[in-house]
């Protein structure tokens, strides 16, 4: 391609200091002086806001202004936590639509049913929200007890500059650091020296309000202290230093917010609390794990308007299961009393199978549960070789091992239980062993041909929905004919580019009419299927581009 006038150099380059200042504010540097821009961007580059002919901060193309360097920032959104609308991106990776897409194929009542029979099985109670504090205030005392200690000490040695914070201890300030930490809604909030955006005051009241009811025993006074600081709110009579140090505490307060949310929820909760393993996905909320057609009607209309070049993701390298598994567990929340009348009958007939490990049953309750709905949710279309079925066990065995060590319940990467990692990977082969007489397969096997259908049709909607939203559409190595594997590293395996390009040009034949037939009736479970929908759809957007560039969005009764 010829290169594009150097118009189009320039204005690239006119959002370059406001890039560069912004990257500073984020990482805590001062902002590069003028003089250093132009010693880097030549001495005729405005690099003064009042100097550019127009604003260096740009919005983006569904706002009507332009956009000189496409920018996707990989953040996961919390809860009612929108993008900030001042940063000059497109929009996210996509793992917001990841859980809204999701949430459509997950039936409401059948949801509440299957989490109240999850609870009766493994005999506890407990509910989501509980878990994530829990495994929030673990990760603070094994993984992360160095950084919250430092916290405390910086913010004593704050406390220690003013008469109305003097008498805080330094238990008092690590305890109070811990709960916040805990306690915090989103991954992280975005103090500056500009101040406190009010989305971010918000999501650090909810947090400090959250910490302070949860631990009525603490005097609220060292919670307040902790508040002013995180929302860089100082007291008069502090000198221009110790307020330089504030700052930089409320800084380093959101580097630990981030790890405390991803080590507690991503890499412990979704593999504690697990009634339907579908929604536990990166970007998503087990509280609130489905999507009405309005609600997400509402989404993407918003997105045409003001992100239409965000991304769309249904799998990435870090989503805990691929599309088309998450697909076929969703079925089960329309056939709740079925599943649990299948996990019972599976616990019956393997419960010989089970090892006392410590006084306690080997797998736990929970696990066994989640082994049951990882091996419906990859079990193969069609019947298995022994090999293939030895390989199955092996893909599994190494996922139980993931999830329980990421659980930390009884076994973890740090502290490792042989006995137990043993029977685990024991039951996974004993009760998949390749026997006429394996009536746990046979069972597995109906039930799976029972959902396997609709589960793929699930994932064909998925497919349109995504191609045809407001966005950017991505699709993960291997996405384009069905597959079923689970976190990393099973979806890293390697993918058979081979029999994707003879689909392509078998699909490429028929479209213009040289091959041996137009009609390409492939079934519901050929992997071809699928490819197809996805080659024709975005061979649509291609040819009806702009549509997707400037059209208006129409919801869909």
């Amino acid at each position: 391609a010829s290169p594009p006038p150097l118009n189009e150099h320039l204005e690239w380059l006119r959002a370059a200091p406001e890039i560069l200042r912004l990257l500073c504010e984020q990482i805590g540097l001062p902002p590069p002086a003028a003089e250093d821009l132009r010693a880097v961007l030549g001495p005729e580059m405005p690099v003064d806001s009042q100097q550019a002919e127009e604003p260096a901060v740009v919005g983006t193309v569904a706002a009507g202004r332009s956009q000189p360097l496409y920018v996707l920032i990989e953040k996961i959104l919390g809860p009612e936590e929108p993008l900030p609308e001042t940063w000059p991106t497109a929009g996210t990776t996509g793992y917001d639509f990841v859980a809204t897409l999701n949430g459509l194929f997950v039936a409401p009542q059948g949801w509440d049913e299957i989490v109240r029979n999850y609870q009766r099985f493994i005999d506890s109670e407990t509910p989501y929200e509980q878990v994530v504090l829990d495994s929030k205030r673990l990760i603070l005392r094994v993984a992360m007890s160095s950084e919250l200690l430092m916290l405390a000490h910086r913010l004593n040695h704050l406390s220690e500059q003013h008469r109305r914070s003097r008498d805080l201890t330094l238990n008092m300030l690590r305890l109070a650091a811990r709960e916040v930490l805990v306690s915090f809604p989103v991954y992280r909030v975005y103090p500056s020296q500009r101040g406190v955006s009010d989305r971010d005051r918000r999501f650090i009241d909810m947090a400090v309000l959250k910490a302070k009811r949860q631990n009525p025993a603490f005097d609220p006074s060292v919670f307040d202290f902790l508040r002013n600081v995180l929302l860089l709110s100082h007291p008069d009579g502090l000198s221009p230093e110790i307020i330089a140090e504030r700052e930089l505490l409320a800084g380093r307060f959101q580097q630990v917010t981030s790890p405390v949310m991803a080590k507690g929820v991503e890499d412990t909760s979704f593999y504690v609390w697990v009634p339907l393993g579908s929604v536990n996905e990166v970007g998503g909320d087990p509280r609130r794990p489905t999507t009405t057609p309005v609600q997400f009607h509402e989404q993407n209309r918003d997105r045409s308007n003001n992100y239409r070049q965000a991304m769309l993701a249904t799998t990435t390298h870090d989503t805990k299961r691929t599309e088309d598994v998450r697909a076929r567990i969703n079925v089960l929340s329309e056939i709740p009393r079925d599943w649990r009348a299948a996990v019972q009958r599976f616990s019956r007939l393997n419960k010989r199978l089970r090892r006392e490990v410590d006084g306690e049953a080997a797998p736990s309750l929970k696990d066994e549960y989640l082994f049951y709905q990882s091996a419906l949710g990859i079990w193969p279309l069609y019947e298995s070789t022994a090999e293939e079925r030895a390989k199955l066990i092996e893909r599994l065995q190494g996922y139980m091992e993931k999830a329980t060590h990421e659980a930390k319940q009884r076994t973890s990467w740090i502290n490792p239980n042989p006995a137990y990692d043993e029977a685990v990977r024991d039951f996974v082969a004993q009760t998949l062993r390749d026997s006429p007489k394996n009536q746990f397969v046979v069972g597995l096997q109906a039930l799976c041909e029972r959902v396997a259908d609709a589960g793929l049709l699930n994932a064909l909607g998925q497919v349109v929905l995504k191609l045809l939203s407001p966005g950017v559409p991505d699709i993960y190595q291997g996405q384009e004919f069905w597959d079923f594997s689970l976190v990393d590293p099973d979806n890293r395996r390697p993918v058979d580019y081979v029999s994707r390009r003879g689909a392509l040009a078998e699909i490429g034949n028929a479209a213009s009419g040289s091959g041996s037939g137009s009609g390409l009736g492939f079934g519901l479970r050929d992997d071809r299927l699928k490819f197809l929908v996805t080659h024709r759809l975005l061979k649509l957007r291609q040819r009806l581009s702009h549509l997707w560039a400037q059209g208006d969005y129409l919801a869909l009764e």
